[in-house]
């Protein structure tokens, strides 16, 4: 449950929830998948994999010219 701040007098008021308690078993509380989802999940795969290989490249390279040794 979430929950607004009345600044003036610091009272908590609740929000009233959605309906997504009140879904049957087959309805989805996301709704229909974007038509680009694929595309967005591959695009941030290949983001993540690329970041991995940058912090191994960038290791490598502090551990050859920055630490002693």
């Amino acid at each position: 449950m979430t929950t607004t701040h009345d600044t003036n007098n610091g009272v908590y008021d609740p929000v009233p929830e959605n309906n997504a308690s009140k879904l049957i078993p087959d309805q989805s509380v996301l709704g229909e998948p974007e038509p680009w989802e694929s595309w967005e999940t591959s695009l941030c795969l290949w983001s993540i994999g690329i970041g991995i290989a940058a912090l191994i490249i960038l290791g490598i390279l502090v551990d050859w010219f920055l630490l002693p040794g």
